[in-house]
């Protein structure tokens, strides 16, 4: 299990940004996130500030489906933490599988998302362009993997390097989790 040293930013300027991707890793990959948040019944899980998604991607090619377990934070100012995720054969049974085991739906919502994949520094990076329907905003995530918990702030140097190459500055972070702000938009 590796820790996911991610940092997450408000776009301002969408266009620019995407314009800016595209110049510096090509074209990218428009994808369809399709996620559902799992819970213990007494909400164990999030108060502990670990998650269990499945998440199923649709792109131009084929679709497959994910499980992940994030475990709580590492780093509160990146909001990194530990993650495990595996492709699924199953998508059907995988959710079956855990409501079986107790757990259920948490939240569930969409991510529209252009991907760019490229390596920096000797890093494997993921630069996520995302829109979430019932958000009013763009962002941008951006990550890579640290090893352990005393290499994540050379991972997060360098994902902060890709963000401002992109320009993206501090003042644009944000660690607010995707599925608090899609439960405060439904209520």
């Amino acid at each position: 299990m590796a820790i996911e040293a991610e940092l997450k930013a408000v776009v301002r300027d969408p266009e620019r940004v995407l314009a800016r991707l595209e110049e510096q890793y090509g074209a990218g990959r428009a994808e369809v996130y399709r996620d559902t948040y799992y819970d213990a019944p007494d909400g164990s899980l999030t108060g502990a500030d670990r998650e269990l998604r499945v998440r199923t991607v649709h792109g131009p090619d084929d679709t497959v489906t994910l499980l992940t377990y994030k475990g709580a934070r590492v780093d509160e100012a990146s909001g990194s933490k530990w993650e495990a995720e595996t492709r699924v054969e199953d998508a059907e049974a995988v959710h079956e599988i855990i409501r079986g085991l107790g757990f259920t739906p948490r939240i569930r919502f969409e991510k529209r998302c252009r991907n760019h994949a490229f390596e920096r520094d000797g890093r494997r990076f993921l630069a996520t362009l995302v829109r979430v329907p019932e958000l009013d905003a763009t962002f941008i995530e951006v990550e890579t993997a640290a090893a352990a918990e005393d290499g994540l702030a050379a991972a997060l140097d360098t994902v902060r390097a890709v963000l401002a190459d992109l320009g993206i500055g501090d003042d644009d972070l944000t660690t607010e989790l995707y599925t608090d702000a899609v439960a405060a938009a439904r209520t």
